[in-house]
């Protein structure tokens, strides 16, 4: 497949691709596409950024759009985040525009009775995180006997944030004479075991190598004193240009350096576990639309934000296992622009350093420390226009 139109689609799902400007696949959709509306489960591996959204909503709504259209629960995606949820809900409802298939959030943190209620309207795809669905299948309030199509989205996130018995229970709630679509940037042990048991003569595609970062990002490392990281980071904003998401390793610590950036005139928020939805829904859009020029977060939020325009990624404290350094970095170098991914390290986590670059085979561009930044770092903000550096 070497563009969408190859595919054969209804006239409503061409129209949509073509208002919204997709006309060529990314690797992953050209390969999980043909395979999924043939109706095969597939196991598909990638890198964070490219494109695995569009690789299962597009066959979903073509298998829903098929005559008679029907009312109910028939299909379900589980992503491990409300941020995820809430994305894939937007993608959805650019290619189902002026088609009778709806979708509902069904996410923690959301009004309850709204997501019932759209449910309740006749909503055919739940775009899930798994607590929040558990919870309504206990409570029965939702039904998943009619469910042909599954979609699994980040599943080793989601195994990662303890999420397989929750997940199980969900799977065992749907009709085995299903479709099931598994999207993963890693096949670990635990994931490995779920393919197996629910899985059935998948189709496998792995496009590029999951465990590294993408080729467009340039990673530099900074050894530094960590009373000295505050101003390494304030030095790069005076030095650089365009949008930063920062990564500190816990909720604290992310709360604590947006507001100190923002007392130096840096547009900065942060985004994290103990933020509302609603809280974060604005933190996010706001860092989208260029209102914000840093977005300060916790792995966490990490699978959430897919911005493509972001120019810089900090690694400002180290990540807690080194799988989530790859899904950090690859917030930056997306749709064909190139990005740098700093990471801030002190002499006592050289070990650490080490064993990053050993379990994914790469090296950290050893950098030295820019010249200081003034006291106030006060540099405009356009949205849409930052452009990353060349360094």
């Amino acid at each position: 497949m070497n563009n969408f139109t190859d595919l054969s689609l209804s006239a409503v799902l061409k129209r949509n691709l073509a208002a919204h400007g997709f006309e060529n696949p990314t690797p992953v959709q050209a390969a999980a596409i043909p395979a999924a509306l043939e109706r095969r489960d597939v196991v598909a591996t990638s890198q964070t950024g490219s494109g695995k959204t569009m690789a299962f909503v597009l066959p979903m709504l073509s298998q829903l759009l098929e005559p008679p259209v029907a009312a109910g629960v028939q299909a379900v995606i589980l992503t491990p985040t409300r941020e995820l949820a809430i994305q894939i809900h937007e993608v959805f409802g650019k290619l189902a525009a002026g088609t009778p298939v709806k979708a509902a959030v069904v996410v923690g943190g959301l009004n309850e009775n709204s997501q019932l209620q759209n449910i309740r309207r006749g909503a055919q795809v739940l775009i899930a995180t798994p607590g929040r669905l558990n919870d309504f299948l206990e409570r029965r309030l939702v039904k998943l006997g009619k469910v042909h199509l599954l979609v699994l989205d980040e599943a080793d996130r989601m195994l990662d944030m303890g999420f397989l018995p929750t997940i199980t229970r969900i799977i065992e709630a749907t009709p085995e004479a299903r479709q099931t679509l598994f999207f993963s940037a890693t096949i670990e042990k635990s994931v490995a075991h779920l393919i197996d048991k629910h899985l059935k003569d998948p189709v496998r595609v792995s496009i590029g190598s999951a465990t590294k970062p993408a080729a467009d990002v340039d990673l530099h490392l900074y050894e530094v004193d960590k009373t000295r990281k505050h101003d390494l980071l304030r030095a790069l904003l005076h030095r650089e240009q365009g949008s930063f998401l920062v990564f500190a390793r816990t909720k604290h610590g992310a709360e604590r350096l947006a507001k100190r950036l923002a007392t130096e005139g840096v547009k900065a928020t942060a985004i994290h576990g103990d933020r509302t939805q609603n809280q974060r829904n604005r933190a996010l859009k706001g860092f989208q639309v260029g209102d914000y020029r840093v977005l300060v977060a916790t792995d966490v939020a990490a699978r959430g934000i897919h911005v493509d325009d972001i120019a810089h990624v900090v690694n400002f404290d180290l990540p807690q296992v080194p799988e989530d350094f790859i899904h950090r970095v690859g917030r930056t170098g997306r749709a064909g622009r190139r990005g740098v991914a700093s990471t801030f390290a002190t002499r006592e986590e050289r070990s650490e350093i080490r064993r990053i670059e050993r379990a994914l085979t790469l090296t950290l561009a050893r950098q030295t420390e820019p010249a200081a930044a003034p006291e106030a770092v006060i540099l405009p903000v356009a949205a849409k226009a930052w452009t990353p550096s060349s360094t």
